[in-house]
Protein backbone atom coordinates (compact mmCIF):
# COMPACT_ATOMS: atom_id res chain seq x y z
CA UNK A 1 0.00 0.00 0.00
CA UNK A 2 2.85 2.23 0.51
CA UNK A 3 3.54 2.10 -2.66
CA UNK A 4 0.08 2.95 -3.89
CA UNK A 5 -0.40 5.88 -1.53
CA UNK A 6 3.11 7.45 -2.89
CA UNK A 7 1.55 7.72 -6.48
CA UNK A 8 -1.93 8.99 -4.99
CA UNK A 9 0.25 11.69 -3.15
CA UNK A 10 1.64 12.72 -6.05
CA UNK A 11 -0.87 12.71 -8.07
CA UNK A 12 -2.07 15.25 -6.25
CA UNK A 13 0.78 17.26 -7.54
CA UNK A 14 2.66 16.98 -3.99
CA UNK A 15 6.66 16.65 -3.23
CA UNK A 16 7.08 13.46 -1.15
CA UNK A 17 10.39 14.65 -0.84
CA UNK A 18 9.18 17.65 1.50
CA UNK A 19 9.95 17.09 4.91
CA UNK A 20 5.84 16.86 5.92
CA UNK A 21 5.33 13.95 3.20
CA UNK A 22 8.76 12.02 3.30
CA UNK A 23 7.14 9.29 5.22
CA UNK A 24 3.38 10.02 5.15
CA UNK A 25 3.17 6.70 2.27
CA UNK A 26 4.43 4.52 4.52
CA UNK A 27 2.25 6.13 7.89
CA UNK A 28 -0.88 6.32 5.58
CA UNK A 29 -0.24 2.39 4.40
CA UNK A 30 -0.06 1.59 8.32
CA UNK A 31 -3.14 3.29 9.36
CA UNK A 32 -5.07 2.03 6.67
CA UNK A 33 -3.72 -1.42 7.73
CA UNK A 34 -5.18 -0.68 11.28
CA UNK A 35 -8.45 0.75 10.06
CA UNK A 36 -9.20 -2.19 7.82
CA UNK A 37 -7.96 -4.93 10.34
CA UNK A 38 -11.30 -6.66 10.70
CA UNK A 39 -10.47 -8.21 7.64
CA UNK A 40 -7.46 -10.25 9.40
CA UNK A 41 -10.06 -11.76 12.01
CA UNK A 42 -12.72 -14.47 12.34
CA UNK A 43 -15.87 -14.40 14.70
CA UNK A 44 -14.20 -17.56 15.65
CA UNK A 45 -11.15 -16.16 16.69
CA UNK A 46 -13.26 -13.15 18.58
CA UNK A 47 -15.71 -14.93 20.23
CA UNK A 48 -12.77 -17.33 21.56
CA UNK A 49 -15.49 -19.62 23.11
CA UNK A 50 -16.63 -17.02 25.22
CA UNK A 51 -19.83 -18.69 25.42
CA UNK A 52 -21.71 -19.59 28.75
CA UNK A 53 -24.39 -22.15 29.56
CA UNK A 54 -27.15 -19.96 31.27
CA UNK A 55 -30.85 -20.28 32.51
CA UNK A 56 -30.91 -16.42 31.67
CA UNK A 57 -33.90 -16.15 29.27
CA UNK A 58 -34.16 -12.26 29.59
CA UNK A 59 -33.27 -9.33 27.16
CA UNK A 60 -29.35 -9.04 27.46
CA UNK A 61 -28.44 -5.54 25.88
CA UNK A 62 -25.03 -3.99 25.40
CA UNK A 63 -25.78 -0.15 23.99
CA UNK A 64 -23.10 3.04 22.97
CA UNK A 65 -20.24 0.75 21.40
CA UNK A 66 -18.18 3.15 19.89
CA UNK A 67 -17.98 2.12 16.18
CA UNK A 68 -15.57 3.76 13.57
CA UNK A 69 -15.55 2.40 10.10
CA UNK A 70 -14.76 3.23 6.60
CA UNK A 71 -17.95 3.73 3.59
CA UNK A 72 -17.07 1.09 0.81
CA UNK A 73 -18.02 4.15 -1.49
CA UNK A 74 -15.88 7.00 -0.74
CA UNK A 75 -13.34 5.32 2.05
CA UNK A 76 -13.91 8.19 4.50
CA UNK A 77 -15.03 7.73 7.79
CA UNK A 78 -18.20 6.94 9.72
CA UNK A 79 -18.18 6.98 13.94
CA UNK A 80 -20.90 6.22 15.57
CA UNK A 81 -22.28 3.97 17.99
CA UNK A 82 -24.21 0.42 18.50
CA UNK A 83 -27.00 -0.87 21.01
CA UNK A 84 -26.96 -4.91 20.63
CA UNK A 85 -29.40 -6.77 22.33
CA UNK A 86 -30.07 -10.75 22.47
CA UNK A 87 -32.83 -13.33 24.41
CA UNK A 88 -30.46 -15.64 25.53
CA UNK A 89 -31.86 -18.97 24.47
CA UNK A 90 -29.20 -21.73 27.23
CA UNK A 91 -26.32 -19.97 25.89
CA UNK A 92 -24.54 -15.93 27.07
CA UNK A 93 -21.91 -14.52 25.00
CA UNK A 94 -19.05 -12.98 27.02
CA UNK A 95 -19.72 -9.21 27.69
CA UNK A 96 -16.37 -8.03 25.74
CA UNK A 97 -17.25 -10.17 23.03
CA UNK A 98 -20.37 -8.29 21.62
CA UNK A 99 -18.38 -5.08 21.29
CA UNK A 100 -15.54 -7.20 19.34
CA UNK A 101 -17.50 -8.42 17.26
CA UNK A 102 -19.20 -4.67 16.53
CA UNK A 103 -15.44 -4.25 15.73
CA UNK A 104 -14.55 -6.73 13.78
CA UNK A 105 -16.97 -6.23 11.19
CA UNK A 106 -16.76 -2.37 11.46
CA UNK A 107 -12.91 -2.73 10.48
CA UNK A 108 -14.11 -3.15 7.01
CA UNK A 109 -15.02 -1.09 4.21
CA UNK A 110 -18.53 -1.33 5.11
CA UNK A 111 -22.29 0.38 4.38
CA UNK A 112 -24.02 1.01 7.25
CA UNK A 113 -26.45 -0.81 6.47
CA UNK A 114 -24.63 -4.17 5.76
CA UNK A 115 -22.62 -4.01 9.53
CA UNK A 116 -25.68 -3.82 11.48
CA UNK A 117 -27.09 -7.31 9.29
CA UNK A 118 -24.06 -8.72 9.91
CA UNK A 119 -23.41 -8.11 13.47
CA UNK A 120 -27.69 -9.23 14.39
CA UNK A 121 -26.67 -12.45 12.39
CA UNK A 122 -23.71 -13.21 13.41
CA UNK A 123 -24.62 -12.77 17.32
CA UNK A 124 -27.83 -15.00 16.22
CA UNK A 125 -25.50 -17.14 14.83
CA UNK A 126 -22.82 -17.85 17.97
CA UNK A 127 -25.50 -17.61 20.32
CA UNK A 128 -28.54 -19.30 19.49
CA UNK A 129 -30.25 -16.40 20.74
CA UNK A 130 -34.09 -16.59 20.57
CA UNK A 131 -34.13 -13.21 19.27
CA UNK A 132 -31.79 -10.03 18.15
CA UNK A 133 -31.66 -6.37 17.62
CA UNK A 134 -29.16 -4.41 16.17
CA UNK A 135 -29.73 -0.46 16.09
CA UNK A 136 -26.45 1.42 14.67
CA UNK A 137 -26.41 5.24 14.87
CA UNK A 138 -23.60 7.02 12.89
CA UNK A 139 -22.53 10.11 11.00
CA UNK A 140 -21.12 9.72 7.96
CA UNK A 141 -17.95 12.14 6.65
CA UNK A 142 -18.76 11.24 3.29
CA UNK A 143 -22.24 13.13 3.16
CA UNK A 144 -20.37 15.75 6.14
CA UNK A 145 -16.83 16.43 4.21
CA UNK A 146 -18.11 16.35 0.47
CA UNK A 147 -21.50 16.28 -1.27
CA UNK A 148 -24.28 17.60 0.45
CA UNK A 149 -22.30 18.80 3.71
CA UNK A 150 -24.60 18.63 6.13
CA UNK A 151 -23.48 18.21 9.45
CA UNK A 152 -26.16 17.48 11.81
CA UNK A 153 -27.51 14.33 10.25
CA UNK A 154 -26.89 10.95 11.57
CA UNK A 155 -28.12 7.58 10.17
CA UNK A 156 -29.92 5.04 12.33
CA UNK A 157 -30.47 1.44 10.77
CA UNK A 158 -31.73 -1.80 12.63
CA UNK A 159 -31.81 -5.12 12.29
CA UNK A 160 -34.33 -7.28 14.16
CA UNK A 161 -34.41 -11.19 14.12
CA UNK A 162 -36.50 -14.17 15.74
CA UNK A 163 -38.67 -12.62 19.27
CA UNK A 164 -37.52 -8.69 18.28
CA UNK A 165 -38.68 -9.24 15.19
CA UNK A 166 -41.75 -11.15 15.65
CA UNK A 167 -42.82 -9.59 19.29
CA UNK A 168 -44.06 -6.29 19.35
CA UNK A 169 -43.31 -6.20 23.30
CA UNK A 170 -39.99 -7.71 22.92
CA UNK A 171 -39.09 -4.67 20.37
CA UNK A 172 -40.64 -1.90 22.61
CA UNK A 173 -38.73 -3.21 25.13
CA UNK A 174 -35.58 -3.00 23.25
CA UNK A 175 -36.10 0.52 21.89
CA UNK A 176 -37.06 1.60 25.59
CA UNK A 177 -33.89 0.40 26.89
CA UNK A 178 -31.46 1.97 24.43
CA UNK A 179 -33.23 5.91 24.96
Amino acid sequence: MKEHYARIIEAMGEDLQRPGLKDTPERAAKAMAYLTRGYEQTVESVVNEALFPSDCSEMVLVKDIELYSLCEHHMLPFIGKAHVAYIPDGKVLGLSKVARIVDMFARRLQIQEQLTVQVAETIQRVTGAAGVGVIIEAKHMCMMMRGVEKQNSVMKTSAMLGSFRDQQATRTEFLSLIR
